[in-house]
């Protein structure tokens, strides 16, 4: 949980953001958000007899406390710079750092940045929160529903999954997972990095808001035959038959046109799978005949989104 953010901006860019960057500060603590500021290395820095930069504690003092920021445990704390050397010192010792971007600093290389902002003046709480949760691992919830949470996957639902998958009546109609639980868990891990962490949407474990047990997956995914976004979907066995499937997968409609931005979406279903197809039905798909994948009939289901 993010508990702290500390910038640490050029002197220039603190005075032209010192006003537009009120309201985010403001709701950074309205969230219970501790904020704080470190003196930009660029600002303070030392040289050596050659002219190489170096860093003494006195850089990284904050300016309203005694303890070193690059020294200090933080671990739910989120680090905010233009400074491309005070970017470098942080992630040396190991800090969520994450680099703001603007006209003044093209020249200023960020390595192995994973993320960067741009517009630090429109970011807000949201923003801030998101970014802090994809550098520390920590898995994005994407939404609530009356009865669900759904958010990204994480190695830890492995085990669920794999009790979901061994039903028979799941993997009649759809692939399994691997039978390798390692092999299972390095997909998931690359998964989280290659769909979560480059389009911000993928398949999402489905959660009870009861127990927080994990019953089944949906998503929106892509196919290389296609140009549209896929609707996907399982439910575990025990909680058929009860409305869920077309709670979430309601929910991930709106969320696709609303949030994502589609237009379209479409649904592929095994032939004789009649449970999938009618609530493809139900949401309001349209049948779009037959197509063959890998010598696989499906049924191919269309929606216009609005």
């Amino acid at each position: 949980m993010l508990r702290k953010v500390v910038f640490a901006l050029k002197d220039g860019t603190g005075n032209r953001l010192q006003l537009s960057l009120r309201s985010l500060i403001q709701e950074l603590k309205q969230h219970e958000v501790e904020v704080a500021y470190a003196i930009c290395l660029e600002d303070r820095r030392e040289t050596t007899r050659s002219g190489a930069a170096v860093c003494s504690k006195d850089c990284l003092l904050k300016k309203h406390g005694s303890i070193c920021a690059a020294d200090q445990e933080e671990p739910d704390t989120l680090y905010i710079t233009d400074s491309s050397i005070q970017y470098r010192i942080w992630k040396q010792y190991g800090k969520y750092v994450l680099p703001y971007r603007h006209q003044w600093n093209q020249e200023d290389v960020f390595a192995g940045a994973e993320y960067m902002i741009e517009r630090l003046e429109e970011v807000d709480y949201e923003v801030v929160d998101m970014a802090y949760r994809r550098l520390a691992g920590i898995p994005w919830e994407i939404f609530k529903t009356e009865r669900c949470i759904v958010r990204e996957t994480i190695v830890e639902d492995v085990d669920s999954l794999y009790g979901i998958y061994e039903e028979p009546a799941i993997t009649e109609y759809m692939e399994d997972l691997y039978k390798d639980r390692d092999e299972e868990i390095a997909y998931i891990k690359d998964y989280r990095r290659r769909m979560y962490g480059f389009y911000g949407y993928g398949i999402w474990s489905v959660l009870s808001r009861r127990d927080g047990q994990v019953i089944g997956r949906a998503g929106i995914s892509w196919r290389e035959e296609f140009d549209v976004p896929e609707l996907g979907f399982v439910i575990g066995v025990p909680w058929q038959r009860q409305g869920y499937a077309y709670e979430v997968c309601s929910a991930i409609l709106r969320y696709a046109w609303k949030d994502i931005g589609f237009k379209q979406i479409q649904a592929l279903v095994m032939e004789h799978n009649e449970k999938s197809s009618a609530l493809c039905r139900k949401l309001g798909f349209e049948d779009n005949g037959i197509t063959v994948l890998e010598n696989v009939r499906y049924i191919l289901y269309k929606m216009q989104l609005n």
